[in-house]
């Protein structure tokens, strides 16, 4: 029985419409102008040839740790990490930013040792699916291509639908206004510079997130008249208790572990999170992209860094608002927020607004913006990849320059499209809640053969379908089921309702996972992986340079003379088939290349899987369980601990991200400068640039 006043009312603008269109447009034309300037400078002056397939897609596969590191940070965090933590802890107490921050990081961790295998067995690719294609053929690379796609499209509808509904709160900016401004804004710069571009963009991106972060961290906790303390947050959230004291937590308070709706929610979010990582081309053309050397070691600093952000900010925005609903300066004081209000988001502007008027309104509306158009340029890469090199390019053979001529079309029109998707989603009632459960019930049952297509040479290519089919059906069944069975009813409020999320996720994940194992086990393949080895990406213009196309009439021979034979027979029949001319020279590119010792990366491979297993196990049992299940009240002194330590983590985190890539890149930074000089006086020598 909730002590507040019974009732709602609309959250308290203090901002115009003019200040959300302006950091629309002007922010994301300011974004978009330098990005331009950087790419003129860096074609004119380097050897990287923004206009280059090599360059688009893959930044020449010649990016830095830092940079990886940052933009996986920045490609993480949606506008859901900061909306959605904050919102959960609003609603469940602290243990919700915790298992956020669970929830997104063991996946990125686990991702590193994909990443390995990535370079290891198909350092040509630029997108999963094309892996897949090489080595199940079309049936398979058709299922994860659709999977992708949706991946894509919730990933969208997430970041736009969350960043649009935060800019109408915070201003009253038209949300169906900011849903198309928002992603054209982004295609620009992307359009201008590539994957890179989004790469350096995510750096400044990043940049301006930690410094708002570390604003409202020693505000709130620090400079505040409102809390001013970690010992004043806990005295107000212990009043709060007292107020509206949570279900299912140990004595209905905000301050500990043992959370029903906490475990529940950090169930779902390990599922939406397994399925947000696996199944988002963003992280893999990331992988791609990188060094081979540092490619595992840049997402698990990833991985580190990113696990901060929702802990740190869910912690200080959700716990905030709850300890600051009784303050005058509360948007919707006196009146708690409505379910509809803490479902779209507006916890953490809730207490932006209290804690810091205007300012805090305005830093809301950039880290909102900022987690919005950083991750939404990620994916206007990640899908105009699929479109060019998946449905376009795998049928139909493309010259580089032709990839990177329709890849700029597919921006633009997926731009426009992303507007229009946000708009149908919102017209709809459904918003970001609702995405962020079902996210997990759709794309879990292709994480476990998606994972083993680069991991395991004895997955087969029946595996890998079937086994997604079949958890597939099995997750939509018990989604409906679960959703009947303790909501009563189904419609589309309940379906995004938690134990109806985890009804349909778990299905999902676990039995698509026993399928592929118990298909491999009758029957395994013995892959040798040289067909994804002879991928490459070519930039002639000479269609289909270097990279393997199946002729369909020798293919369908070979597939029914070996029919019997594990795939990686077919594979190999099928290269063999091919022009010698189109796949020895690529075998030979790739068993030549000295970058890919496969030695080195199998042991990296094993050394990621070891460091990934404690650091999860660690954050998801060691940790959180014991308090969870000894039903402790966080004292406090144990609450300031607990609060000091997420600063303490999140500066870390926000060292990695800003000094890191600027220290790796310093000499290139150098040369472009001195480059730039050079204009002004007349030399305008090119020199070899990695950056």
């Amino acid at each position: 029985m909730s002590g507040y006043p019974e009732g709602s009312r609309e959250f308290t603008r203090l901002l115009p419409p003019g200040s959300g269109y302006g950091v629309v447009v002007g922010v994301g034309a300011f974004f978009a102008l330098a990005m331009i300037f950087l790419t003129r400078l860096q074609g004119r002056f380097t050897r990287l040839d923004p206009n280059s397939a090599t360059e688009f897609a893959t930044a020449s596969r010649a990016v830095k740790p830092g940079l990886i590191c940052c933009g996986i940070v920045s490609a993480w965090t949606w506008s859901a990490t900061l909306l959605q933590s904050s919102a959960a802890t609003y609603s469940s107490g602290l243990s919700s930013a915790w298992w956020y921050g669970v929830g997104g990081t063991i996946q990125i961790c686990f991702f590193a040792a994909c990443a390995a295998k990535i370079k290891q067995n198909a350092n040509g690719a630029v997108t999963f699916p094309e892996i897949a294609r090489a080595r199940y053929g079309w049936p398979c690379h058709l299922l994860f291509t659709s999977f992708f796609l949706i991946c894509a499209h919730i990933v969208t509808g997430s970041l736009v639908l969350g960043a649009s509904a935060t800019i109408n709160a915070l201003t009253g900016a038209n949300i169906i206004a900011t849903n198309f401004l928002l992603p054209l804004g982004i295609a620009i710069y992307v359009v201008a510079g590539g994957l890179r571009a989004t790469f350096i963009v995510d750096f400044l991106h990043t940049v301006i997130l930690f410094v708002i972060l570390y604003i409202f961290l020693f505000s709130i906790y620090g400079t505040s008249n409102v809390v001013g303390s970690p010992g004043a947050m806990y005295d107000l959230l212990k009043k709060a208790a007292d107020l509206a004291p949570v279900a299912g937590n140990a004595a209905g308070s905000y301050m500990t572990m043992k959370s029903n709706g906490g475990i529940l929610f950090g169930g779902c979010t390990i599922a939406s999170g397994f399925a947000g990582v696996a199944l988002d081309q963003g992280y893999w053309q990331r992988a791609i992209a990188s060094r081979p050397e540092s490619t595992t070691r840049a997402y698990m600093l990833g991985g580190f860094s990113w696990f901060s952000i929702p802990w740190a900010f869910g912690t200080v925005m959700g716990l905030g608002a709850r300890a600051m609903i009784t303050n005058p300066a509360f948007p919707t004081y006196p009146y708690a927020l409505s379910a509809q209000q803490v479902s779209a988001g507006l916890v953490a502007p809730a207490a932006a607004a209290t804690i810091m008027g205007k300012g805090g309104a305005i830093a809301i509306l950039l880290i909102v913006f900022m987690a919005a158009t950083s991750a939404c340029s990620a994916e206007l890469i990640a899908v105009s990849s699929l479109v060019t090199r998946d449905i376009i390019g795998a049928y139909r053979p493309l010259s580089g320059h032709k990839m990177v001529l329709y890849s700029h079309i597919v921006i633009v029109l997926y731009s426009i499209w992303a507007g229009a998707w946000s708009t149908i989603l919102h017209y709809a009632s459904i918003d970001l809640g609702w995405l962020f459960y079902v996210q997990g019930v759709l794309l879990t049952p292709a994480v476990i053969p998606v994972a083993l297509t680069v991991m395991s040479k004895r997955q087969s290519k029946h595996a890998a379908f079937f086994g997604t089919l079949f958890g597939t059906t099995c997750g939509l069944i018990g989604w409906m089921l679960g959703c009947k069975k303790v909501y009563g009813e189904i419609n589309i409020t309940n379906l995004a309702l938690p134990y109806a999320a985890i009804s349909g996720a778990a299905p999902g994940l676990v039995m698509s996972g026993l399928a592929s194992f118990i298909i491999t086990a009758i029957k395994p393949d013995n892959y040798d992986w040289n067909s994804t080895r002879a991928i490459s990406l070519s930039d002639s213009d000479v269609p289909s340079e270097g990279k393997i196309e199946r002729s369909s009439a020798s293919t369908s021979e070979l597939d029914d003379e070996k029919k019997d034979e594990p795939t990686a027979t077919v594979a190999s029949a099928v290269l063999d088939a091919q022009d010698p001319g189109v796949v020895a020279p690529a075998l030979e590119e790739a068993a030549k290349d000295p970058a890919l010792d496969r030695a080195v990366l199998q042991k990296v491979f094993v050394r990621s899987l070891w460091i990934s297993g404690i650091f999860a196990l660690v954050i998801a049992i060691i940790i959180p369980i014991p308090m969870f299940a000894s039903r402790y009240v966080f004292s406090r002194r144990f609450f300031e601990v607990w609060v000091a330590f997420s600063i303490v983590w999140v500066l870390l985190a926000g060292g990695f991200c800003i000094i890191l890539p600027i220290f790796e890149s310093r000499k290139e930074i150098f040369i472009l400068a001195k480059s730039a000089l050079r204009v002004m006086t007349g030399r305008t020598v090119k020199e070899d640039v990695v950056a």
